[in-house]
């Protein structure tokens, strides 16, 4: 821009100067100025020309100096956001620079760390091959273990099966002897005669007592801290006598719902209670793998009687003599016991759990109910089985003998009590009803004196009763509010008892 102006001033100077120097010697000159003017002129005319035509050029010049500086500054503008933009750049650059140099230094780390990790997980994986190999060792030596076992099982349940066949030939040999010996005695077979008729007196085979049905909740007595168990009365007697998991046994005034006596020594929770037929005795089934012989009067314990290797669940007294005792334990085994000796003198062994059993009326019979449902027949004297019934499709929970003897009731988890007879094993009657549901494993049922009422404790606290006769319930009893366990029907006709999963007590009437 500035050289144009200069280029410009330059010819304007010039052409004055031509113009001074043209009218000093214009006149000085003329012909000679005349003459060389011509050409002069005409050079004058190309130069104006050329002149022009440079103006016109220079103009074109000017035009595309300017649209040059417009594009030059747009250009500048856009080199600046350029340069801004290359900055930003740069400075992004920068820092994802840095930002890559953290990430390779972390990879650096992670990569370190992998190896590390791969080197353990490598001695894990060997040391998890050699665990796989010491387990598969392991699991051979379970597996020959309890082969071993069972072979030693079997070996021992065999050896168990002869050494209670060989205590029961020693039993019959003894009481051969004893016989044998009784026999020199006539004095001694007439006190037993007599003793046979006056027992037949005492269980009320001439005269029995109409039984009613009840109805009313006389007494309600917290009895036994834990739960109760187990109820009975003693014969021809309303005095109730009832074991619970405080480890006691208390006898109970039914008419005034007061405690007459407590039995202590027990070592383990009561799960079943039976009851001499001369009232003098009771003998309690205890979770500690013992029975206890009480003698009511002094309260102290008789005999500790033990064998058993598990709980027992289940007792009973000959109807017979007072002296011989059933019990049945969680260790699969059915045991006679003599009371005037204080112990074992015949072993049964089943291949179920008996929760429940009693004496036939002959005393020479176990009636028995097993965890498998099954009812067993056994011959008290030589230990074996004499029939097999399967009375329910769940465990037998109760074995209650009828007064008369001909019939026995067996209650089980399948919700059915059935009367079976006792010489042919069928099902007499079965009672059943919506609501009633067997508590538990030991839940005791009960026959009226006079057998013609079953009643039955219930899960929802409520009792139940059937008539035999008309094979329906005639009465049902609310009054506890915990499951009901166990129930008594007194040998007088009334009143009847139950006990529950909290330890109440309840006389009904």
């Amino acid at each position: 821009m500035i050289e144009d102006e200069v280029s410009k001033e330059a010819i304007k100077r010039t052409m004055k100067a031509l113009r001074r120097r043209h009218l000093l010697e214009e006149g000085a000159h003329g012909p000679a100025f005349a003459a060389l003017l011509k050409p002069i002129t005409l050079q004058g005319f190309e130069w104006k020309e050329k002149a022009e035509n440079l103006e016109l050029e220079l103009q074109q010049c000017y035009k595309a100096q300017s649209r040059l500086s417009e594009q030059l500054v747009v250009e500048v503008a856009e080199s600046r956001n350029t340069k801004a933009l290359i900055q930003e750049k740069e400075t992004l650059i920068t820092d994802l620079q840095s930002e890559i140099e953290q990430k390779r230094d972390e990879c650096c780390q992670l990569k370190e760390s992998l190896d590390e990790k791969t080197k353990a997980l490598d001695v894990v994986l060997s040391e998890n091959h050699a665990l796989k190999a010491q387990l598969e060792e392991l699991m051979i030596n379970v597996r020959n273990t309890d082969a071993e076992n069972k072979l030693l099982v079997d070996r021992i349940m065999s050896e168990k099966l002869e050494a209670a066949d060989k205590i029961n030939e020693i039993s019959m040999m003894y009481e051969d002897l004893r016989v044998r010996c009784q026999i020199n005695s006539i004095e001694q077979l007439a006190r037993q005669h007599v003793d046979g008729v006056i027992r037949q007196n005492e269980f009320g085979f001439e005269d029995l007592v109409e039984s009613t049905v009840p109805s009313v909740c006389k007494h309600t007595i917290t009895a036994h801290a834990g739960g109760c168990g187990s109820v009975l009365f003693q014969w021809n007697s309303d005095k109730l006598i009832t074991g619970g998991q405080d480890r006691t046994v208390k006898i109970w005034d039914t008419n005034t719902g007061l405690l007459s006596s407590t039995l202590n020594g027990c070592l383990g929770s009561v799960l079943d209670l039976a009851i001499t037929h001369d009232n003098k005795s009771v003998i309690a089934a205890s979770s500690s793998n013992h029975l206890f012989v009480f003698d009511i009067g002094s309260g102290r314990i008789r005999h500790s009687l033990t064998g058993h290797t598990d709980k027992v669940c289940a007792v009973d007294v000959s109807r017979v003599s007072c002296r011989h005792v059933l019990s049945a334990a969680y260790d699969r085994t059915i045991k006679v016991w003599d009371l005037q000796k204080g112990y074992c003198v015949n072993t049964i062994i089943s291949h179920s759990n008996c929760n429940a059993l009693c004496f036939s009326m002959d005393g020479l019979t176990v009636c028995s109910g097993h965890v498998d449902g099954n009812l067993r027949l056994w011959d008290t004297q030589t230990g074996k089985l004499i029939s097999e019934v399967s009375a329910h499709s769940q465990p037998v929970t109760s074995i209650y003998l009828s007064r008369n003897g001909n019939t026995v009731l067996t209650s089980g988890r399948d919700n059915l009590h059935n009367l079976f007879d006792m010489r042919t094993l069928e099902v007499c009657l079965t009672f059943r009803a919506n609501g009633n549901k067997v508590a538990s494993n030991w839940s005791r049922s009960c026959i009226s004196a006079d057998d013609n009422y079953v009643a039955a404790g219930s899960m929802d606290g409520s009792i139940y009763v059937w008539s035999r006769s008309k094979a329906d319930i005639v009465s049902t009893l609310k009054g506890h509010t915990a499951p009901v366990l166990s129930c008594a029907w007194s040998g007088l006709g009334k009143p009847m008892a139950s006990a529950d999963r909290s330890g109440t007590v309840c006389i009904w009437t």
